[in-house]
């Protein structure tokens, strides 16, 4: 379980971030024996229409959001830079999302995302609790694949775990989401550009001679 803790929500210019430092640990499960790992952050990616969004398909259908959940190898690193790249550095917990009804796990981060409209705009919250960004207990199941990150540097050294049941939001959250800017407040706009924050995924990439496991039958 993740406890409650202060958080900093950045807008920087390409997705949502947000920042937090606990002593909260993952282990276990397809993860290597005796190693944990630390939550360091956690980002946003979504598409301009409910169509496209993840970065990642299951049956080469997209969601028009995802959650990466970063975590660090806090066993073998003493930060999530010198992790970065390394063998068994970095664990991403992926999360799919799908438009239905309200999410209230998120509702304290859409409430905020009009303060940080612009790009370098922030915004903490004191009581935040990431636990509300999980899936059900009882819905965990999840595929495993070793892969890289999907913003630069893209390094390998990356396990992902793929959760196979979505999050759901409202259509009103995820316009939220929508209305967000890629500049700075006042700044001119280069010809052909909206300036509004969308697309911000990275396009599925072959899979190449990864395997992906399954948690599930």
């Amino acid at each position: 379980m993740l406890s409650a803790w202060i958080v900093k929500f950045i807008n920087d210019g390409h997705v949502v971030q947000l920042m937090l430092k606990s002593n909260q640990v993952l282990k276990g499960g397809p993860l290597p024996r005796g190693h944990e790992y630390e939550l360091n952050e956690v980002l946003f990616h979504w598409g301009k229409e409910n169509q496209r969004g993840s970065e990642h398909t299951v049956n080469f259908k997209a969601f028009p959001m995802e959650l990466h959940l970063i975590h660090w190898n806090s066993t073998l690193y003493r930060n999530v830079d010198e992790a970065t790249g390394k063998v068994h550095g970095i664990v991403i917990i992926s999360l799919f999302v799908q438009i239905g009804k309200e999410n209230f796990g998120l509702k304290a981060i859409t409430e905020i995302l009009q303060d940080i409209l612009y790009k370098g705009k922030s915004k903490t919250i004191p009581c935040f609790n990431p636990n509300t960004l999980l899936p059900d207990p009882l819905l965990r199941d999840y595929w495993v694949y070793e892969g890289s990150l999907t913003m630069p540097p893209c390094s390998e050294g990356v396990t992902w775990i793929l959760f196979r049941y979505p999050l759901t939001v409202s259509q009103i959250q995820i316009e939220e989401f929508r209305r967000l800017r890629t500049h700075t407040k006042g700044a001119d706009l280069q010809d052909g550009c909206d300036g509004i924050m969308a697309d911000n995924f990275r396009p599925t990439q072959p899979l190449s001679d990864r395997i992906i496991r399954a948690a599930f039958q």
